[in-house]
């Protein structure tokens, strides 16, 4: 059965063969700016050494801590994997608050599938999985976001039992109960 994990370097190649599944659908371009874009760009020349992935994987836990040093528009983030066994099914990002980037299209919650994972709930169940975590930051209600045309993340959004706010320059904003 699928659970969240902390990032781990049991679950390698798995993760960089996900990692090409999302470069195959174009994943990772530099106009992206999307939390697993950006890993691509940072770490996708590394992260198949070994001393890379787990330089990566450590890098990914530390944004969580309130001390680690980050670029000034970013915020503490925790990273959670959505694995089986050494599977590595996707990933699930909590950040642990809003600026003001965030509040407009980021929202606490990010969320990928690998390719060859969708379709079967995964990202429904790490939602769910996480929001419990979202509540014990002190979060209420998450702000979720996607594009509007993102048709499989709203019913995610929505099986979740979210409530839309508003729509703003093509992307959907929904507030999600975390309890």
């Amino acid at each position: 059965m699928p659970e969240l994990s902390e990032p781990t370097v049991a679950v390698k190649d798995s993760f960089l063969a996900a990692m090409a599944e999302f470069r195959a659908e174009g994943r990772g371009a530099p106009g992206e700016h999307t939390m697993i874009a950006g890993e691509m760009r940072q770490y996708g020349d590394t992260w198949d050494t070994d001393a890379g992935f787990v330089a990566y994987v450590a890098d990914l836990r530390a944004q969580a801590l309130e001390e680690t040093p980050r670029p000034a528009h970013f915020v503490p983030c925790t990273t959670f994997w959505w694995v089986e066994g050494p599977e590595y099914l996707g990933r699930i990002a909590v950040r642990h608050r809003l600026n003001e980037h965030l509040l407009e299209e980021g929202g606490h919650v990010g969320y990928d599938v690998r390719a060859s994972a969708r379709r079967r709930g995964y990202a429904t169940a790490m939602l769910r999985a996480v929001l419990p975590y979202a509540a014990s930051l002190g979060i209420e209600k998450a702000l979720l976001t996607c594009d509007a045309d993102n048709v499989a993340s709203r019913k995610v959004i929505e099986a979740c039992g979210s409530v839309l706010e508003d729509e703003r320059n093509g992307v959907l904003r929904f507030w999600v109960p975390t309890t």
